[in-house]
């Protein structure tokens, strides 16, 4: 990233949809928000039924190329998608990712075992701001390991207490809640551009300062 910053419009930007195993069907709060905000673009796969991270990184990193600046909202199996796309060069073209109830991998495949190929949770820290999501029932991950996952990824942490995998089954349909975390997370994406901006230009001064004696 330059040193110098570049502060952009807050409305400039699309919000792409990652759904997670089996895609969001109708009803799901993914399905309604694709519907609802004309930013928004649904990510296809060719396979939601057996995903492979290969081939799905591939078509994120396709979507990602034909775009400057976007949010990312993701559920399940699309926060490790996310994830795993914080060390290709395009995650510099994600401002943030709101990211809800990520999926255990090793726990998803005692669920839906010889479904997943999906190589190993990836835990480095996301090179964007983002805002993890979780319930403390959610059978696809324990409250305690999302702690963790949320730490080495250096994301916020929400818990919204009891709401299963914060699906249809556990009575998530339209959720606006959601628009309002997203809302949340890019208030606190541009205070932090803000302040790196500051600091940036602070160190620039110096090196001015030091150059000029």
């Amino acid at each position: 990233m330059a040193t110098m910053m570049r502060m952009r419009p807050a409305d400039d930007s699309k919000t792409l949809i990652l759904p997670g195993l089996n895609g969001s069907g109708e009803g799901h709060w993914q399905w309604h928000w694709a519907r609802d905000k004309e930013d928004a673009v649904f990510v296809e796969q060719d396979n939601w039924t057996c995903p492979d991270l290969s081939h799905w990184r591939s078509r994120l990193e396709a979507v990602l190329e034909c775009s400057d600046d976007v949010w990312i909202v993701a559920h399940s199996l699309g926060c490790i998608l996310t994830a795993n796309i914080a060390t290709s060069p395009l995650a510099n073209r994600i401002r943030g990712a709101l990211l809800v109830a990520p999926c255990d991998l090793v726990a998803t495949e005692k669920l839906h075992p010889c479904v997943l190929n999906f190589g190993d949770m990836p835990l480095s820290p996301l090179p964007f701001p983002s805002l993890v999501v979780a319930s403390l029932d959610d059978p696809y991950m324990t409250f305690s390991k999302v702690k963790t996952v949320a730490s080495s990824w250096q994301s916020a942490l929400i818990d919204i207490g009891e709401a299963g995998h914060i699906n249809i089954k556990s009575g998530f349909g339209r959720w606006t809640g959601g628009y309002e975390l997203l809302s949340l997370l890019k208030t606190a994406a541009r205070h932090r551009a803000a302040q790196d901006q500051i600091v940036s230009e602070n160190r620039f001064a110096d090196v001015r300062g030091v150059a000029a004696h």
